[in-house]
């Protein structure tokens, strides 16, 4: 968890993804489209990546549909493709990034 969470803080916009997941290039292609690019971290690449999946497990809660993608926004877990869809179509994901846009861009 500690390797999760401090890659999370380092910088504004961060998703957590596997190299072979499609909805992790889905969220990726949605952040560039609003104009903004999150900084990928592909644990399926890493040594202690079994160790961040179990992590990432934890943060979703059993409602989770896998580890991948884990989107977090200023160091804070915001969830994984649906919360993130839906924070969009409401217009809250825009807002929520405002603060971060001049560093991720």
């Amino acid at each position: 968890m500690e390797k999760v969470m401090g890659l999370a803080s380092e910088n504004g916009l961060v998703i957590f993804s596997k190299s072979s997941c499609c909805m992790c290039y889905a969220v990726n292609m949605l952040f560039q489209g609003i104009g903004v690019k999150p900084v990928m971290y592909d644990i399926d690449q890493d040594p202690e990546g079994r160790e961040m999946e179990k992590a990432l497990m934890k943060l979703g809660g059993a409602a989770a549909a896998g580890p991948v993608p884990a989107v977090f926004i200023g160091g804070k877990f915001m969830g994984s493709t649906n919360e993130i869809m839906s924070a969009h179509l409401s217009g809250q994901l825009v807002q929520m990034l405002k603060p971060f846009h001049h560093s991720m861009s």
